[in-house]
Order: structure tokens, then sequence, then C-alpha cells
């Protein structure tokens, strides 16, 4: 009998991986064997920080790099001895008995577009429109795959709109080679103060605050449907009829439209999240998922980074100003919000939250006050679903440039995702032509 008592870097160099047990099922066995077997969670809630948060200035303070690397922004002690962060995320610092931080992910790419789509599928981006059926599928889509909705709801819904920049819709959001049936269906957000800066909305935003009776929104349905082509017309034609009889029916009668309307939300847990988008977006996740949607992605910023203006992450003038003032009360306020609402509903434990961003910021402050792109060390952050908090995995150099120990890639994030959704992340899934896709390339982290 082989000891069970390997760190993850231990098994890969192991002959226990090398004799074809996958990571995922040892640590099912190394958490059986000490007692510890894990639920995998029911639900999960990812958050896209687009643009790229300054790790430095959030989960990664550095108050020992160089004088002209370190930035304006003090250090707070969080919850959890010898974890500290950045002094303007104070609410999240009293939750991180909840969190596990990463703080040595990395990747080479530079470029949002490539960044978000490395990041949000956990693969290289290939050439191509955002719509192209031959994109990898978004993390919340294969998840949406391996999870049943509750009856009459949805299987993955992404809101409050999508990211894009300057105007180019980018790859990697959609269900790429599994089909229209698994692009997360976009909803609109039905209140809260809006991010600054340019957000794309389009048509096909679900907003469930139509003001139509039932009976005339059914008319009206029937007298669409009259005049539309057949459904098999095309494939574009298929995914606006699904949209459509999904509509119908969110409308009509569906656990969905009651969680959409957050009015009936107890005033005292609205206030909690806030008036901004950015709360209110959070809140309805929550009542998503307690409504029996698997997955939800909360897009936590302007929708269009636009030269980066807007109140996105991506924060290469007046970085610290932004930081302050702009972004980080609206996503600690809201942030920790969920954390308490889930705890209180005795959710959490059965919900995985994962926030997820393109890259991090470069050590080196540049003349506009602001800190550019840099993929070579960046964090991110789990809560729930099994898995244990008050940890870090990971860390950076003293300046915050490269990772020190534990490096790890987007694909390792993932990885550990899916292993705490239940999935295993050498699964093999097949496109519409039936060529095989082993889901993720990565190996899950010791964070159960």
């Amino acid at each position: 009998m082989f000891s069970l008592n390997y760190s993850r870097r231990d098994f890969l160099r192991s002959s226990v991986g090398l004799a074809g047990l996958t990571l995922p099922t040892f640590l099912q066995m190394r958490a059986e064997a000490g007692g510890t077997r894990r639920t995998p969670a029911k639900s999960c809630i990812i958050i896209y920080l687009w643009g790229g948060i300054g790790h430095q200035e959030s989960w990664d303070p550095k108050p020992d790099a160089l004088a002209n690397l370190r930035g304006e922004f003090g250090v707070i002690r969080t919850a959890t001895t010898g974890i500290n962060f950045s002094e303007h995320i104070p609410l999240m610092a009293r939750h991180t008995e909840k969190l596990a931080i990463v703080r040595s992910l990395h990747h080479n790419i530079g470029g949002h577009g490539g960044a978000l789509y490395r990041s949000i599928t956990g693969h290289s981006a290939p050439l191509g429109n955002a719509m192209d059926r031959k994109n990898w599928p978004s993390i919340t889509a294969i998840i949406s795959k391996f999870r049943d909705p509750a009856g009459g709801a949805l299987r993955a819904v992404c809101m409050p709109y999508l990211n894009y920049d300057n105007g180019a819709l980018i790859q990697g959001q959609f269900g790429g080679w599994l089909g229209a049936a698994y692009d997360p269906t976009m909803m609109r957000t039905p209140g809260g103060e809006p991010y600054g800066g340019v957000s794309r909305y389009t048509s096909h935003e679900m907003d469930l605050r139509l003001n139509i009776s039932r009976e005339r929104f059914l008319d009206r349905q029937s007298l669409m449907q009259a005049f539309d082509r057949p459904e098999s017309a095309a494939n574009d034609h298929q995914s606006v009829d699904r949209f459509r009889r999904m509509a119908t029916d969110m409308l009509v009668s569906s656990p969905v439209s009651q969680a959409y309307d957050l009015e009936q939300e107890n005033p005292r847990i609205s206030t909690m999240y806030g008036d901004h988008i950015g709360g209110q977006s959070l809140l309805l996740a929550r009542r998503l998922v307690e409504a029996g949607v698997p997955v939800v992605q909360v897009n936590a910023g302007a929708g269009d980074l636009a030269g980066g203006g807007g109140d996105n992450w991506d924060t290469h003038r007046d970085h610290f100003v932004k930081m302050r003032t702009r972004l980080l009360p609206v996503f600690d306020r809201a942030f920790s919000a969920l954390l308490t609402d889930l705890e209180q509903r005795g959710l959490l434990d059965e919900t995985l939250v994962a926030v997820i961003t393109d890259f991090g910021r470069t050590p080196i402050i540049n003349g506009n006050a602001g800190r550019d792109h840099h993929p070579a060390v960046y964090s991110q952050v789990l809560a729930g679903g099994g898995i244990r908090g008050g940890q870090v995995y990971g860390s950076s150099d003293r300046d915050g440039a490269r990772p020190a120990t534990g490096a790890c890639s987007p694909s390792d994030f993932h990885a550990t995702v899916y292993t705490a959704m239940g999935i295993d992340p050498r699964t093999v899934l097949h496109d519409h032509e039936r060529r095989p896709f082993i889901i993720c390339e990565g190996a899950p982290l010791p964070l159960f």
C-alpha cells in the first residue's frame, strides 16, 4: 500500500502518477484515507475582473518592495495570522478563513483578448472571431455540461454583459465547440448604479422586467412564431429560437423569474451588497444558484476596456486613485457580502466561488501613475465548495514580478475548480464532429 502523504509536486514526479492514477482520484483517495471524504460543490459563481486586477493592491501586497515599486497603499492584517491584504479591502480581510488565495499564477500572454481567453478557457487563443465554434468553451460552459439545472432553471448564466475591448467582442466567453446549447444565457442585472465607462448591451441579454401581462406575452409569442422560419433552417436561427423559447419560459413560469425580482429580497441583505450594479449582480448570482442555476458568471467591471478610462481593472492611468475610489470599494463590499450571505444561508460549502482575471499589473509604476499588463505573476481567489480556507498557495517574489514558489498556470486553477465541482479534469468531451478533447491540461492545486 502506497503512502497518501504526497504533495501535488511529489505526485507528478512519482510512480503513482506514472502508473496512470489521475490526480483527482489520488486526492480523493487521500481525503478518504484521512476520513474527510469531500462532497462536490453543487453550484459555482465565477467573478471575472476584466482588465487585470493589480495583485500588489489587493491580495498580494509588497511592503518590502523597492520604494519606487511599492505603491501608495498600506498593508492590513486579516482574520488569518500571517496573511496580509491591501488596506483598501478591509471587509474581505475579515473573510480570509473562507479564502484560498493563489499568489503564483502566471502565463505569457500580454494582450487582453488572449489573456481573457487563456484565463476563462484554460487554453491558448486560436485565430478566428469570438463566436467561432472552433474556440474552446469557457469554464462556465464546461461546468454547465456536467450539471443539470433544477426544473425550470437555466443551465448557465452570464451577466450583466459580455466583455469587449474597444468595441471588439472577446473570444472564449461562449460554448465554443460544445455548441450553442452551452452558450451561457446573457442576463441584465435589473438594478444598481452602473460602472463608469462603456458597457455594451445587445438584444440577447434577458431582461425579465418586461411590463406586459402573461396573456399578452403569449399572444405576442404566438404571432412571432407564425412569421418565423422553421427551427431547422440554420444554426444561427436555431440559437435565436432557443433564446426566444427560454425567454418565454422564464417570463411565464420559472424559479429564475422569481429570483430575478430583486425587490423581493430582504432589504437588509440587499443593502449589505450595496446599490451598485457590482453588488446587485452578485446578489442576483446568489439568488440564481439558490433557484437551481448550476453556474453563474458575473463580469465585475465596465464591459468595454475602451482604453482603460472606465471602471474596469485595466489601470494604465491613475491606478491608485481608480483602485481606491472606484474599483476596490465596490468589489470589497459586494464580494464580502456574497461570502457572508452564502455562509448565513448554509450554501457556502456547496457553492464554489472563483475570482478570475486576465493577469496582474507591473511592479514598475509608469509615468501616468499606472501599472501596465503583467502576466508573469498574479493572484486569484477561491472560496467555498470544499476549498479549505485560511490558506495561501504559492508566492511571488519581493517586488511582485515573478513566482517565487508554487508557480502554477490558469489550467491548474481550472483543474482545481473542476475537481471542487466533482468533474475529472482529464474527462474527454467531443465536438459536433466527434473530435475528442481533454477538457483541462492542468493539475488541481492542493487546496482541499
